[in-house]
């Protein structure tokens, strides 16, 4: 108890711990024996011993803390543990053939880029706790003032689902804002965007600027071929970036791709 003690108290962490609301969260997940779960920042366990329960095919244990990854080692023996911070694990090394499902309670400051980082990286369903405003960001769909760069990423390469919102009643130390639990069901590799660093570059340059018109936000790169683009989706260069949908995205770097910086 020691350990945990001094462990939370270096990491600032906000931990889970309401039993209910942890089994609710891997209940989401949907386990089976052939499932293989990587859980991202398990700290004292409340998602763990939940995961076990279901018998997946293999766990793994990604946690970058120093005196909580020996306590999980220690009181779960049956998990392999990864003594590495998420925002730098390999997800692109995962075993193909397997089928990979991943949870976790993920840290406010670090969710967005975790979740970029899956989504365009490993074929995973996943489901995660964030902080209540990025899981609305993520979920949402254009036109609303809560789509954004990330809602585009990630759903260029999964479908997501909103859940359920937890209160900050649930955590100790209490957070000062409320979270929520979402989705990622990844979509088909032929549904995929080919290009994946020009589609990034694309998004976050005109997300950057999302108060402007795309006519004035593109004005370097338009020609007959952006015009012709916009006729066929059924948009004017007068929208936003939030009008346009990840598929729409999508197509406009194709027909910018030539000009637009690399």
């Amino acid at each position: 108890m020691q350990t945990r003690h001094r462990a939370k108290k270096s990491l600032g962490q906000n931990f889970l711990q309401d039993a209910n609301i942890a089994r609710k969260i891997v209940d989401s997940l949907k386990i089976s024996e052939k499932d293989s779960i990587i859980e991202i920042g398990p700290g004292q366990g409340a998602l763990t011993k939940f995961i076990l329960e279901a018998e997946p095919e293999s766990l793994t244990l990604v946690e970058k803390d120093r005196d909580l990854a020996p306590a999980l080692e220690q009181e779960y023996p049956e998990a392999s543990i990864q003594l590495q911070d998420a925002l730098k694990f390999d997800w692109t090394g995962l075993d193909p053939d397997k089928n990979w499902k991943i949870v976790g309670n993920l840290p406010y400051n670090v969710a967005s880029k975790i979740m970029w980082d899956i989504a365009a990286n490993c074929n995973a369903t996943c489901v995660f706790m964030v902080q209540h405003e990025v899981a609305q960001r993520v979920t949402s769909g254009p036109g609303s003032k809560k789509y954004g760069a990330i809602s585009v990423w990630i759903q260029s390469f999964c479908k997501t689902d909103y859940l359920f919102k937890v209160p900050p009643t649930v955590f100790k130390p209490k957070p000062k804002v409320d979270s929520a639990v979402i989705k990622f069901f990844p979509l088909s590799e032929e549904k995929k965007p080919s290009d994946i660093e020009g589609l990034a570059k694309l998004v976050k340059y005109c997300f950057q600027y999302r108060r402007k018109q795309l006519g004035k936000i593109l004005k370097s790169f338009i020609s007959d071929a952006v015009h012709e683009w916009a006729e066929n989706e059924g948009v004017t260069l007068k929208d936003r970036p939030e009008a346009l949908s990840p598929l729409q995205f999508q197509s406009l770097y194709k027909c910018i791709k030539s000009n637009f910086p690399s």
